[in-house]
């Protein structure tokens, strides 16, 4: 990288610090670290599952997972349950305060987000979607050869 990139990187990581700062106040009313309120995120849409396609969703290793799961299942937000299709399997799946408190904080998250970006003109906020879209394709990609 040169020297012409470093406004862009330094202003895209403040952004950055600045968004996790307002997840973190959003998730402060329910007491959930970031890793419990994407586990809870990844049940609310993808349904119940087993604990090791939990933790590929998360990107973590399935003991993290399992953490995870333990720390919301004591706050009666997780239960596991018997896998119908595999007597010796598991499944995650969110209990109804689960659903309510992963549909919370998705509100919450969303808002305070949302209050940031509608203080950008529509146009630029179009023009910002379709630039981190580019550049989130641009990351899942293959990596460049050049670097």
């Amino acid at each position: 990288m040169d020297g012409t990139d470093e406004p862009l990187v330094e202003a895209f990581w403040a952004l950055s610090r600045r968004l996790r700062h307002m997840a973190q106040e959003a998730l402060a009313e329910w007491d959930v670290t970031p890793s419990q309120a994407r586990a809870l995120a990844v049940l609310r849409r993808g349904g119940s599952q087993r604990l090791g396609e939990l933790a590929e969703h998360l990107r973590i290793v399935p003991r993290s997972a399992t953490e995870v799961v333990d720390a919301l299942a004591v706050r009666g937000l997780v239960e596991r349950k018997p896998d119908p299709a595999d007597r010796r399997a598991t499944l995650v799946a969110l209990t109804a305060h689960g659903e309510e408190v992963a549909t919370a904080i998705r509100a919450a998250r969303k808002s305070g987000a949302g209050s940031l970006f509608a203080r950008l003109p529509e146009p630029d906020r179009a023009e910002l979607a379709r630039l981190l879209a580019a550049l989130r394709a641009a990351a899942d990609g293959p990596a460049d050869p050049t670097d």
